[in-house]
């Protein structure tokens, strides 16, 4: 395997190999900051996405890995922390909190560790996709490895589905 041209993706490469998971970091040719583009690019269901998602609670960074195929109930989650609310985070607290950009937050290589909940929906699916450091690159692994890789909390995050065409299956060109 070539070394990723972004470093930020090749400490993550490093990272997922020295734990041991098996998927590689792919780079794609085009963005995958969605969940929408990154299954249309791999030819998966939008579900089997691990979407990264960081949120600010009371100043301390929350990852919560949820399938592409809905969005996170906040008031769910922060009923789930015993807390009155929860809020996404602004672009500079995800930088400042993982060191990478949102559209490309992976699980792995944060400054310091993150609490994570790994939503259940992503069980449904054999393989899942998370992004690598960076919005154009993704790896393969398992909602079980994604619990192990983060020392996340299984959790029911999601909410209402994602608009229509967002969640159908995207079909390999």
């Amino acid at each position: 395997m070539t070394r990723p041209a972004h470093p930020r993706v090749a400490e993550v490469a490093e990272l997922l190999a020295a734990s041991g998971t098996t998927g590689r970091v792919r780079e794609l040719p085009g963005s995958a900051r969605t969940a929408a583009e990154a299954a249309a690019q791999l030819g998966v269901p939008v579900g089997a996405i691990a979407n990264s998602l960081v949120f600010d609670v009371g100043g301390a960074p929350l990852l919560v890995l949820t399938s592409g195929a809905h969005r996170v109930d906040e008031a769910r989650v922060a009923g789930l922390l015993g807390m009155p609310h929860v809020r996404r985070a602004a672009p500079d607290f995800v930088r400042e909190h993982t060191g990478q950009p949102i559209g490309g937050v992976a699980p792995v290589g944060h400054p310091e560790p993150i609490g994570t909940l790994v939503d259940v929906a992503l069980a449904r699916y054999e393989q899942v996709w998370a992004a690598a450091g960076h919005p154009s690159a993704v790896f393969p692994t398992s909602y079980e490895e994604l619990l192990r890789l983060t020392a996340g909390t299984a959790a029911e995050v999601g909410g209402a589905p994602t608009a229509a065409s967002d969640i159908e299956e995207a079909v390999t060109p």
